[in-house]
């Protein structure tokens, strides 16, 4: 075993630089994984802002999406494939990168569902309360979603962002099944030559980048997050109206 860990440390200090070395690929990881999660997070969080603020139709749309989340992802990158390889066969200039759009489609698919959820889910969970007693004091339905349920809302969208992110970070080596240069290709091609120091140095690699997006992720959301300060304030203000209430 200390031998093996030893290889791998070997590896590790052999296969930082160059185009195929571990720097590269990182990169090459992040990137696609980010455009996935902005591309997701556009077309899910609108709709959900909207829904949760009329608060009607949210039935039948949780429905659906959560019936989106039970499509394998592989299964995404396997359709989308043939669709990029017919498609570079009209555009010649994308022949060499039918791997990036294949895979990045099958992520944009994985990471709108959780978003969308925990977006509207967030909004939904704003006493109603609070938006009447915005409304009483003359806010239109923009400003009370802009100054009243997204600021509420921020803790458990940003919860939502950062499982999303992680999980797509930590299926992004799919995409080395279609070709696409990045951390999955050490696990892939250590496979095809049996290479075992190869795949546990990749298999940490994805770990690490994972890890590494739940902390970066984490510090955003503690950023954003409105202070405990402010959280224990809604509830006294609430506990306050309802003495006087009683």
């Amino acid at each position: 075993m200390i031998e093996f860990l030893g290889e791998v440390m070997t590896w590790f200090g052999d296969n930082w630089w160059g185009p195929k070395g571990i720097i590269s690929r990182s990169r090459s990881h992040f990137e696609l994984s980010g455009a996935a999660l902005i591309t997701a997070a556009v077309l899910a969080m609108p709709p959900a802002f909207w829904l949760g603020h009329r608060r009607r139709g949210t039935g039948l749309v949780t429905a659906l999406v959560n019936s989106g989340r039970a499509i394998p992802t592989f299964g995404i990158v396997v359709l989308a494939l043939p669709i990029m390889i017919w498609i570079a066969g009209i555009v010649p200039w994308m022949s060499t990168g039918i791997g990036f759009p294949s895979i990045y489609v099958a992520l944009v698919a994985l990471a709108i569902p959780p978003i969308f959820i925990h977006t509207h889910t967030a909004i939904l969970a704003v006493s109603p309360d609070v938006v009447e007693a915005a409304t009483g004091m003359g806010m239109t339905g923009r400003q009370i979603l802009r100054r009243i349920e997204l600021p509420l809302a921020v803790p458990v969208i940003m919860t939502g962002i950062r499982v999303t992110a992680v999980q797509v970070v930590a299926t992004a080596p799919l995409g080395a099944l279609v070709a696409h240069d990045a951390l999955g290709r050490f696990i892939i091609d250590g496979f095809a030559v049996r290479d075992s120091v190869r795949i546990f140095a990749g298999a940490l690699l994805v770990a690490a980048a994972a890890l590494l997006t739940d902390a970066v992720f984490g510090a955003v959301e503690r950023r954003l997050t409105p202070s405990t300060r402010s959280d224990s304030a809604t509830p006294q203000s609430g506990s306050r109206n309802t003495s006087r209430v009683n």
